[in-house]
């Protein structure tokens, strides 16, 4: 599948950053399974998210994991939670497995 070429300064338009999740609990009232998670950015402070990511991860292997995820997409409304950012993952069907770095590094550190 070809996809259209991006430039530099659309890539440096997305900002990406390291987090670790403080809090992962069932999302009862999403239509898809998935949990909201409490992420904390550093000095990107701490946000709320929905991830789908109930096949692979159970919320108590969550806490204290860091993710990367980006932050200035606008916040979404999914039922009841408005989404402060989006954890990012690859897909395979509905398995999603997350992005995270090889080491631990500082909270909010950008991806580039």
């Amino acid at each position: 599948m070809e996809q259209e070429l991006i430039t530099w300064e659309d890539f440096a338009k997305v900002s990406m950053h390291v987090g670790t999740i403080l809090e992962a609990s069932v999302f009862e009232e999403a239509r898809k399974p998935a949990y909201k998670l409490l992420v904390d950015f550093g000095e990107h402070g701490v946000r709320k998210s929905s991830a789908q990511i109930t096949k692979l991860y159970e919320p108590k292997d969550l806490v204290g994991r860091q993710i990367v995820a980006v932050l200035n997409f606008p916040p979404k409304q999914i039922a009841n939670l408005m989404s402060e950012c989006l954890v990012l993952g690859s897909v395979i069907g509905d398995e999603v497995s997350l992005l995270r770095p090889d080491h631990p590094v500082e909270n909010g550190l950008r991806i580039a």
